[in-house]
């Protein structure tokens, strides 16, 4: 290849890829932010089309006014829901209308799914540990995970964790593995820290994980949710095999 060309191409692919480095999260950033800003907009232009309806030739009309407006009162009604489940009475009632949904044939199924992992995404359900580390794909790569949800092998009883684990660059798709609890190895890892190596794809790391799993007696020592787990597990099965 010509010298000239070949030193073109060169400091092209290396222009490219610099650019990508240096734009592609705000890139990212750019993409996420807009996909929320549509969501939330799509929630509250219904009734800003309303108003645009009953004051015809106003600044209703304006297309970028609508979806500001329209985005402004999507946070305004989480606000009010939030407030007033907050509340005594409005946490009732919303106990009560999620009672209903679940008698739905098919939006129970629905509704309970997305529930259940955002209690687990925010910790609700469980204050312990939620961010793991797994073999994942193959023995002597760890992958990051999270810990959904604890159950028993019917053969032997031993404590089985459910593992999410997500893609880097692109949480939204992720593996489930159903691995022994002792193959998971707990970290101190919060759910912000754990989102934030996989969105940058590690360029953001904390200076020191927990990579190796503790020995038995100072998991045990520690008190550490796993253990608890594989205790309460044991237990279990010791008083099965003793009835």
């Amino acid at each position: 290849m010509n010298p000239v060309l070949h030193r073109t191409a060169h400091d092209f692919k290396r222009n490219i890829l610099a650019g990508i480095i240096t734009a592609g999260p705000l890139f990212i950033t750019w993409l996420v932010f807009s996909f929320v800003v549509g969501v939330l907009a799509k929630v509250g232009l219904p009734f800003v089309h309303v108003l645009a309806e009953v004051f015809p030739g106003t600044i209703f009309a304006s297309t970028p006014f609508q979806y500001t407006l329209a985005v402004l009162l999507t946070v305004v009604l989480f606000y009010l829901v939030g407030k007033i489940t907050s509340e005594v009475v409005g946490r009732q009632l919303f106990e009560l209308f999620e009672a209903t949904l679940e008698r739905l044939p098919v939006v129970n199924k629905i509704y309970t799914s997305v529930r259940q992992a955002m209690d687990t995404l925010m910790n609700k359900k469980n204050s312990g540990q939620r961010v793991v580390l797994i073999d994942f794909p193959s023995p002597g790569q760890k992958s990051i995970g999270f810990l959904t949800h604890m159950l028993a092998d019917a053969t032997t009883g031993m404590p089985i964790a459910a593992v999410l684990v997500p893609q880097a660059i692109n949480p939204s798709s992720s593996y489930l593995q159903f691995v022994p609890l002792s193959a998971v190895t707990e970290t101190e890892l919060t759910m912000e820290q754990a989102m934030s190596m996989l969105l940058t794809g590690g360029a953001v790391c904390p200076e020191v994980i927990h990579y190796s799993a503790p020995a038995p007696a100072a998991v045990k020592g520690a008190g550490s949710s796993l253990a608890v787990a594989v205790e309460s597990r044991q237990a279990g099965k010791d008083e099965v095999i003793n009835q």
